[in-house]
């Protein structure tokens, strides 16, 4: 039995880099829409407009794909653990089935987009089961839900899980894919014929007018729309950051001993959540989600997914190990649209709550619509107001005060750096604010500000991922302070260790 120590997707494993150049490269900076953000809301965005006739640039602070697109379960359905009891729960049945449907769509027009590109697209058919007995009334309520709102879900006794399911919702004909692979493919078709996709360019600011100025670490970019597709919203108007929670999620792929992984992409409800899908001969189990930078040990969210693979499979080794994080919206629907009230040229799509493959696709057909001038829907505006959703609202909010007043007033304690292991990180009083302090592998010390460059929380070491998170808002920073994931864009303040 092994277990690897890599903190890398199965889909980052043995796919080459993209070779985009960054903005300073390009002497055409003139645009008919930006999109900021190179994963699959952003690229779809830019394909669709780029059909239409529109010339039209990418911008990426990475490379393609490699964030939460390439970090994630791989899966593409419209069925979502529980969603539609929610739905109805929150809002409406109607709500719930205009989700069905932008859901439904959102997974065709991958499978239409998919079939241009290598991606190793697979039909396959999505569960949503009750692992425990207490949850066979969800799991019932779900199906009801779900087909009330238009889908054509039905009651599966025998799902191919090798454990007691007591419930199931079985939705067919969904998609798993090479999400890396596809992402490059979308970027490549984008990539062309007057539109550009540039890499390694990270947008700092926008300033709105017409044309708008994108303004990037290697320049400016004008563009007459501007899309905002970076999965949390940079921009600190419209006041994103207090409707939206950052969750965080794990996933370990693994090889077996003997038999093959199962065909179902299934994810349990009620307890534990458990995810569960494959590719290949490699079995996927994810789970353990929790509020980014939440307080305890990160690593054991690994250990947990690695016994509960090892509990019910043949595992010969587990080869891989990941996670990412998502935004997730108080009243559980994404904000596609406008960025802020009366904005006609300043777009965003965000809050996926890990269903991004889906609903990510269809927020870039919904943007394209609306930058092109087409009839949409308004179910998804950034600027609703959900009553139900309140208490939800408030808690978020509360929570960002809390861990705003008690990371600042925390005890830090005496460290002495002489004792500090490789891998292990600590924090130290500086003056009025924290350092916090890394030893490397090679035993070097990387000393940054605890303060979050968005707005000003203490960030906390991930023993998982060895990054800084902060809990507030869930930007991320490596360990010599760069930004990794946003709001943020600008780096942690470097200090003495």
């Amino acid at each position: 039995m092994q277990t690897t120590t890599a903190r890398r997707s199965l889909w980052l494993d043995g796919v080459s880099p993209t070779l985009f150049p960054t903005c300073a490269d390009s002497e055409d900076v003139r645009f008919d829409a930006v999109v900021v953000g190179g994963g699959i809301t952003g690229l779809t965005t830019a394909l669709l407009l780029k059909r239409a006739g529109m010339k039209v640039a990418v911008v990426e602070a990475d490379q393609v794909g490699r964030g939460v697109t390439g970090n994630n379960t791989a899966k593409v359905t419209a069925l979502q653990s529980t969603v539609y009891s929610e739905l109805e729960r929150l809002h409406s049945e109607e709500t719930a089935a205009g989700y069905a449907a932008a859901s439904v769509a959102g997974v065709e027009l991958v499978a239409e987009l998919a079939a241009e590109v290598d991606c190793d697209v697979e039909r396959r058919p999505a569960h949503t089961v009750a692992m425990r007995p207490e949850d066979v009334g969800t799991v019932e309520a779900e199906l009801a839900a779900a087909v009330r709102a238009g889908l054509p879900a039905v009651a599966d006794p025998g799902p191919d899980l090798p454990f007691p399911v007591h419930a199931a919702v079985r939705l067919d004909d969904q998609i798993r894919l090479h999400p890396l692979r596809y992402a490059i493919g979308l970027a490549r078709l984008v990539d062309g014929g007057g539109c550009r996709v540039f890499e390694r360019s990270r947008v700092q600011q926008v300033r709105e007018g017409r044309p708008a100025t994108v303004h990037t670490e290697h320049g400016d970019l004008l563009g007459g729309h501007v899309v905002i597709a970076t999965h949390y919203p940079i921009l600190d108007r419209g006041l994103y950051f207090a409707r939206l929670e950052p969750m965080r999620s794990y996933c370990v792929a693994a090889t077996l001993r003997g038999g093959a992984p199962p065909a179902s992409m299934a994810i349990s409800t009620g307890g534990e959540v458990w995810s569960i899908s494959s590719a290949g001969d490699r079995l996927i189990v994810g789970g353990q989600g929790h509020h980014v930078a939440e307080r305890g040990d990160s690593a054991a969210r690994y250990v947990a997914l690695e016994a509960f693979a090892r509990e019910h499979w043949p595992v010969a080794e587990i080869t891989h190990r990941w996670s990412a994080q998502d935004p997730a919206p108080y009243d559980r629907l994404p904000m596609i649209g406008s960025y802020r009230p009366g904005a006609s040229t300043l777009h965003v799509a965000t809050g996926f709550a890990k269903w991004g493959l889906s609903t990510g696709s269809y927020a870039g057909s919904l943007l394209a619509d609306r930058i092109l001038g087409r009839q949409t829907t308004d179910l998804f505006s950034p600027h609703r107001v959900t009553p139900r959703g309140i208490g939800t609202l408030a808690r978020i909010n509360a929570k960002v005060g809390v861990d705003l007043v008690t990371d600042h007033l925390a005890p830090t304690g005496a460290t002495n750096l002489d004792q500090l292991a490789p891998g292990q990180a600590c924090v130290r009083r500086d003056g009025l604010g924290k350092t916090g302090v890394y030893r490397d592998a090679d035993g070097e010390l990387h000393a940054v500000s605890l303060r979050c460059t968005h707005l000003g929380c203490m960030v906390r070491f991930n023993t998982a991922e060895h990054s800084w998170d902060c809990p507030c808002h869930g930007s991320r920073f490596d360990v010599g302070g760069a930004v990794l994931e946003g709001p943020a864009t600008k780096p942690l303040d470097k200090r003495a260790p």
